[in-house]
């Protein structure tokens, strides 16, 4: 089977998966981010101690789940927002337990961890509240989230589609030699022209307002794959993972979801 092929069907299995849980709802695509959080956490910090740095693992883990976890409740209104304040001396977690473990760096290993927390559980805590948890199923409930994945995705097609067809202007050449400026503006357009279609789809926001998410996720999703391209050319290494045939690892496949998802969650709360 080559590569192209592999690719196609982990997708395509990857977007069932994505929209299922979805539609299910909040608690079971809670459940299922629950499981990207893991994955993607240890995946990271697998990463970093390739690049010769020691992250407390469990404690990174720990922090990271408590974090993901109240900010998943209170999505779904299982957890006063008061609660959220307990993530303060989680966090402070971090730094205490370097004192036992005697390793090199202890600082940098500390802020690593803290760089987990904020990279990967933060934002899977925030994708939760893009459900709307005053209804309880329809277009209503699992509107927002569903465009938001879909525009995400279109996006990745065209500057794909359009970046392998014409690209020639490299947008950042130093951190990767394939992206460019045409597969960016593509990718952004594209992502514009499915919002819109999305506002008919999903009438939870007006045209004009998905239009402008549509390209704020096209040009936040693109600075995305750069980020991550920064991340593994710092560490020396092509793909975070192998876990996903054809598209690497989870960090992989959800790096512009980590990036995004911060600045969408701010403009819909803002101007929604």
């Amino acid at each position: 089977m080559n590569n192209f092929t592999k690719r196609t069907l982990t997708g395509a299995g990857f977007v069932i998966v994505m929209l299922g849980s979805a539609f299910l709802g909040q608690m079971v695509f809670s459940i299922l981010f629950l499981l990207v959080f893991y994955l993607a956490t240890l995946e990271f910090l697998g990463l970093i101690e390739k690049g010769g740095y020691s992250p407390a693992r469990m404690p990174a883990v720990l922090v990271g789940l408590v974090l993901y976890g109240t900010l998943a409740l209170n999505a779904m209104e299982l957890l006063p927002s008061k609660w959220l304040l307990m993530n303060i001396p989680f966090l402070f977690l971090i730094f205490i337990v370097e004192l036992w473990r005697n390793k090199p760096n202890p600082f940098v290993n500390i802020g690593l961890g803290l760089v987990s927390v904020l990279y990967i559980a933060l934002p899977l805590g925030l994708t939760i509240f893009l459900f709307d948890s005053s209804f309880n199923s329809g277009v209503f409930h699992y509107g927002k989230l569903i465009g938001y994945l879909l525009i995400l995705w279109m996006n990745d097609t065209g500057a794909y589609l359009v970046g392998s067809k014409i690209g020639k202007h490299r947008l950042f050449e130093r951190i990767s030699p394939k992206k460019s400026w045409e597969g960016t503006v593509g990718g952004v357009v594209l992502a514009a022209a499915t919002a819109y279609g999305v506002s008919f789809l999903f009438p939870v926001l007006s045209p004009l307002t998905w239009v402008v998410l549509g390209v704020l996720i096209g040009v936040i999703g693109n600075l995305a794959d750069l980020v991550e391209s920064l991340l593994k050319r710092s560490l020396s290494v092509k793909d975070s993972g192998a876990l996903l045939p054809g598209h690497g690892g989870i960090l992989d496949r959800f790096d512009a979801v980590l990036i995004s998802i911060p600045f969408v969650f701010v403009f819909l709360t803002l101007f929604s």
